[in-house]
């Protein structure tokens, strides 16, 4: 194991902040270097520990958003899930914070909470094992959503996982779960059969469908502990081939790009997903913000023109058809490994999520010029996208929205602006979150709900726990009680913190 010294403490004494409910837990020199050399002690030989300005510190704990970033007196990079279960536990006993990561992707602004304590990487513990019958596989609670897929694919085999490829499986998992086959089969989150979970108290427990806490891990598991590893469901490869078409369309088209989308997606069948995108394309459109339109579709070597024909009628600047497999969805999309926003370039990239039923034509209208207005010529936010993400909904509703934390199953389009720029002092940090704010209220409003419902893995901050996790008032007691139940001192609270 790595040793460095305990000079290196970035504090003596400071109060670490409970973000959920504001309370203050003292953490001094003495007991904070006491728990630090317990730690040391009582870990496997292969775990890890870093302190600040190591460069193995730096490297581990650099986000792909900059914006409102965690930070932490130690860094433990855990061999076994028992060295995670040890860390949680010293941690308890000494009163101070955990925060566990395994893609460092986590975006929301809540994550500055955490000012101090203990960070725990998972990055050691990533493993895909399939089960002898072929129906489960069981996943390191590190384990990155590519590695996920092609492990499982070598295998003849496929699950739910998020659609970017560079997160890791159960970051997205833990908040319900995105992914391109949710219409199978469901959200990420529905594909567990079991996990092995550290609580507060440094128990290390496996549960399942028995246990009261099954029901929070499906959409606020954030709050509840830090999972080691999954048992998942997993299937038989269904279809080899897939295909894309991708249309670009300049930015006088959107009402009759998204007219045409409420006409042809209302209803999308389990195999047909469509995304599309607001981005700058100077060497296309030098002006004005693009529409880069995706259609996509499962088992076929060329898009069906069922789909494609009404959009190619409407006249896109350009149009591209490509098959391949499963495999080369974040390729297509721009969202693979070494695709541009899957780096860690020292960015803000704060999101402002909302879920929507349909898309209100003269709401798109009003979003894009304001949108277009914003991150338009030099301004610092030029590389700002707007998402709209529509994927098939049959597995999603097909189960029960009462037995998951997951409260938004109704809701047919994920849509999202994200608004990247250079961090540059509250002053620009401010700006962003206004014309995020904003460009979120248009559709919202369009959309005729008072309500906010937001997708929690995408959430700026300041949405709330009913924006999170549902706004009937059953849903926030259940969850208020389990946090008492679970983590009454609220270590786990720095990810959409639960009331």
């Amino acid at each position: 194991m790595r040793r460095l010294p305990i000079a290196l403490l970035s504090a003596c004494a400071r109060y670490v902040l409970g973000a959920a409910q504001s309370a203050s837990y003292p953490v001094h020199c003495n007991s904070t270097a006491s728990l630090f050399r317990a730690l040391e002690a009582s870990l496997s030989p292969d775990a890890v520990v870093f302190y600040p300005g190591s460069e193995g510190f730096q490297t581990a704990t650099k986000r792909w958003s900059e914006l409102e970033s965690p930070t932490a007196d130690v860094l433990i990079v855990p061999a076994t899930e028992d060295d995670v279960a040890r860390t949680v536990r010293q941690a308890h006993e000494y009163g101070i914070h955990v925060l566990a990561f395994n893609g460092v992707h986590g975006a929301i602004t809540t994550l500055g909470g955490m000012q101090g304590g203990v960070a725990i990487s998972l990055s050691q513990l990533s493993s895909v094992e399939v089960a002898e019958d072929g129906k489960t596989a069981t996943i390191g609670g590190g384990t990155a959503s590519k590695f996920v897929t092609d492990t499982l694919w070598n295998s003849g085999k496929q699950t739910v996982t998020g659609t970017c490829e560079c997160v890791s499986y159960l970051g997205p998992a833990l908040g319900g779960g995105h992914g391109w086959l949710q219409g199978h089969h469901g959200l990420v989150a529905d594909q567990f059969t079991s996990m092995n979970i550290a609580l507060a108290s440094g128990a290390l427990e496996t549960i399942d469908s028995s246990s009261d806490l099954w029901w929070a891990m499906k959409g606020a598991g954030q709050n509840f502990g830090i999972v080691t590893s999954v048992t998942v469901k997993v299937y038989d490869i269904e279809h080899t081939d897939w295909a894309i078409e991708t249309f670009i369309f300049s930015g006088d088209m959107v009402e009759a790009v998204y007219e045409t989308a409420n006409k042809h997606f209302a209803n999308l069948t389990s195999h047909v997903i469509n995304w599309s995108y607001w981005l700058n394309m100077p060497d296309v459109d030098p002006d004005r913000p693009v529409i880069l339109f995706y259609i996509i579709q499962e088992g076929v070597t060329v898009v069906d023109s069922v789909y494609t024909s009404p959009f190619r009628d409407i006249g896109p600047i350009s149009s591209e058809a490509q098959s391949g497999t499963y495999r080369d969805l974040a390729t297509w999309t721009n969202i693979a490994v070494d695709s541009p926003p899957c780096q860690k370039a020292g960015l803000a990239n704060p999101r402002f999520p909302m879920y929507l039923r349909q898309y209100n034509v003269a709401a798109q209208r009003e979003a894009y010029d304001s949108f277009a207005a914003k991150v338009g010529g030099d301004s610092p936010f030029s590389n700002s996208i707007f998402m709209f993400e529509a994927y098939p909904q049959q597995g999603v509703r097909a189960i029960d929205r009462e037995t998951t934390a997951f409260a938004f199953r109704d809701d047919s389009l994920l849509v999202a602006p994200l608004i990247t720029y250079a961090p540059a002092g509250k002053e620009l940090e401010d700006e962003a979150k206004c014309i995020g704010n904003q460009l979120r209220t248009i559709l919202r409003e369009g959309s005729g709900r008072e309500e906010l419902h937001a997708y929690v893995n995408y959430a700026y901050g300041d949405e709330s726990a009913k924006g999170w996790y549902g706004h009937e008032t059953w849903r926030q007691e259940r969850l208020k009680e389990l946090k008492m139940k679970y983590d009454p001192n609220y270590r786990f609270s720095f990810y959409a913190p639960v009331p």
